[in-house]
């Protein structure tokens, strides 16, 4: 009986030894992506933190655009107010509609799309980019729209 008590406890350290470490490397992860600046976006990074965000979505600055990379139902269903909507999925067939010459701050789920729009902007000559990670960092009332 005693070794099933030590087998069944020898169990449960593993699974939780398992859930932490994924737990850890999902948070981490988030961290990887959050800040991430194309070579000229580095003056975005003001607006990493949500209050300050917040703040240029309240008062926006027409050289300044927030990019919303989730599908468009996600887009549809609330979004980060003045976020345009580019879908990973089409925004490379879209690049036409969004001038170069503009600073992006690009927001996903969790950053991780975010990271990749990010780099393929980079390859089309982008340079006035940040990741700004996911939009569960928006604390404030999201804009919805009806398609």
């Amino acid at each position: 009986m005693e070794i099933k008590n030590v087998k069944r406890i020898s169990k449960i350290t593993l699974i939780t030894v398992v859930l932490c470490t994924v737990l850890i490397n999902v948070a981490a992860g988030q961290s990887v992506f959050v800040g991430k600046a194309g070579a000229e976006g580095k003056v975005l990074r003001k607006y990493i933190e949500p209050m300050e965000l917040k703040k240029l979505v309240d008062n926006p600055v027409d050289s300044i655009w927030i990019i919303d990379v989730r599908s468009e139902k996600a887009y549809l269903n609330g979004h980060i107010p003045t976020a345009k909507s580019f879908p990973s999925a089409n925004i490379m067939s879209r690049l036409n509609e969004i001038p170069k010459d503009n600073y992006l701050i690009i927001y996903c789920t969790v950053g991780g799309m975010a990271k990749i729009v990010s780099k393929k902007l980079k390859k089309a000559g982008y340079k006035r980019y940040i990741n700004w990670g996911g939009i569960s960092r928006w604390e404030w009332e999201k804009e919805t729209a009806v398609k």
